[in-house]
């Protein structure tokens, strides 16, 4: 891939209303950054805006600089070194900023969340699970917080662990883990999402947990709160057809309804590293199959006209609303539809949601 293109790649994904999903269709219909830059414009106002704010290419040259700099690198979707589990989800990030080993996301990967406020108990089991996991040539992935999280990776750091974070790459979060993941990005893996300078803002936490359940065979939630991140990890893994397994607590503790729930749900019951084995089955097999890169059905995208459009648009609301439905409530093609969606989203009028789900904003 060209400086160019990686340049175009990246300006095209920091471009206001341009999200991975649109990342993805803009590249599958014009195939290169490149392209879709120059597309760009006729595409915002047919979804009924006017210029778009394309991020300028002295931003990206500065933000490809700085990772530079910091000893990182940016991954584009399609390059070898993506997660091949990672580009299967909806929603993968275009392009992720690692520093560290990203081939060790290349072999089997398990997540492992919790309780920021982790019971003594919780963060001594976390570790060890860890450890057991990491000894068995598994990737411990986790998200670097407080308690359970900051116990996985401890454990792992003998074997291999993943530390997905909400910020750029360069800020720390939370300060008293700066040492952590320093070690972390220099002797194993650390990957950010957001461009470097970025503070952990409250809406780049879901983003972040996503890539979590994303790069990850199962999910193991060690003490979650019914509201908690950690289970909206868990739903994600089980929405992206991953094992979901929870390790069962005491229903006096609050900070156990979370898995409790999860297990009356559907969830696996796991109490050691066997028992998520087991529920993984034979996940080296898996590994080895080619990974199915999603929305590939969308590379063929039809023409249309105002009334397709309008046919498209006037089933949207600001309640969300699956994609398929829409589909299926428009009779138009799915590659029409999705044109129309792409057409709305770079205007500006559409917000994506979990789910394949769409909703006017």
């Amino acid at each position: 891939m060209t400086h160019a293109e990686r340049v175009a790649r990246l300006r095209l994904i920091r471009t206001p209303h341009v999200g991975p999903v649109s990342w993805r269709q803009l590249m599958l219909r014009f195939g290169s950054g490149e392209a879709a830059l120059e597309a760009l414009p006729g595409l915002v106002l047919r979804g009924g805006a006017g210029k778009p704010r394309i991020s300028p290419i002295e931003v990206a040259e500065r933000e490809m600089a700085r990772v530079a700099e910091l000893g990182a690198r940016h991954v584009f979707y399609d390059e070898g070194g993506y997660s091949p589990m990672l580009c299967e989800i909806e929603g993968a990030p275009p392009v992720i900023i690692v520093r560290g080993d990203a081939a060790m996301l290349r072999r089997p990967c398990v997540a492992i969340v919790g309780a920021r406020n982790a019971s003594a108990i919780a963060n001594r089991f976390a570790r060890q699970m860890a450890a057991d996991l990491a000894a068995r040539d598994v990737t411990v992935v986790s998200g670097l917080a407080r308690g359970v999280d900051t116990a996985a990776h401890v454990g792992a750091l003998g074997g291999r662990t993943a530390a997905v974070i909400a910020s750029g790459i360069d800020i720390a979060f939370p300060p008293e883990n700066a040492g952590l993941q320093e070690k972390i990005a220099i002797d194993q893996l650390l990957i950010a999402e957001q461009p470097p300078g970025t503070e952990p803002l409250a809406r780049h936490f879901p983003a972040r947990n996503r890539i979590i359940a994303g790069l990850a065979h199962g999910t193991v939630v060690i003490e979650a709160a019914p509201r908690s991140g950690s289970l909206i990890t868990a739903r994600r893994a089980g929405d992206y057809g991953r094992e979901v397994m929870a390790v069962p607590g005491s229903p006096l503790d609050p900070r156990a309804q979370g898995c409790n729930q999860l297990i009356r749900e559907g969830a696996t019951l796991v109490q050691n590293v066997d028992d998520v084995l087991e529920a993984l089955g034979p996940i080296d097999a898996r590994m080895a199959r080619e990974p199915r890169r999603a929305f590939a059905d969308d590379l063929v995208v039809a023409d249309m006209g105002d009334s397709d459009r309008d046919a498209v648009a006037g089933l949207l609301g600001p309640t969300p609303v699956a994609v398929d439905e829409v589909v299926r409530q428009s009779g138009r093609p799915a590659p029409m539809v999705q044109l129309v969606l792409l057409e709305l989203e770079l205007a500006g009028r559409i917000a994506r949601h979990a789910g394949a789900r769409v909703s006017l904003m």
